[in-house]
């Protein structure tokens, strides 16, 4: 029993400043999650924490209500329309993909560098890629 108390304890370190509605939907949707971390915010809390062995944001209004979740993924992750186009982008390498899942669906966004410039890609609903931002080093 004692086990059990300690481990639940540290799986959400820092929820004295979470609201009990945002720390009840939390616990019923990430059954089982570890190394939880909150972060509150004027108008949401963000948990950060691992959940069937992958790292995971989850983002929370102040009643309680979900409003997205976010999670580091491999390209292999990706669908694969997604991962076919990004055969265009020869010489740059991923520095950088997630995934979001909203009320809107599951967009990806990721990162492509060279040498000499950054472009941040976000997918569409239709599985292409769209420039969200381009810069150069």
């Amino acid at each position: 029993m004692l086990a059990i108390t300690i481990s639940s304890l540290a799986a959400f370190a820092g929820e004295e400043n979470v609201n009990k509605k945002v720390l009840d939907a939390f616990s019923q949707q990430f059954a089982g999650a570890k190394d939880v971390k909150w972060t509150a915010k004027d108008t949401y809390y963000q948990a950060s924490f691992v959940f069937n062995g992958q790292y995971a944001d989850a983002f929370y209004q102040l009643n309680g209500k979900l409003m997205a979740m976010v999670r580091n993924i491999s390209s292999l992750d990706l669908p694969m329309t997604l991962q076919t186009s990004l055969k265009k982008y020869t010489g740059s390498w991923i520095s950088d993909l997630f995934e979001i899942s909203d009320n809107d669906g599951t967009r990806y966004y990721i990162t492509m560098e060279n040498a000499g410039s950054k472009i941040i890609l976000k997918s569409d609903c239709a599985g292409n890629w769209n420039v969200f931002k381009t810069s150069v080093k």
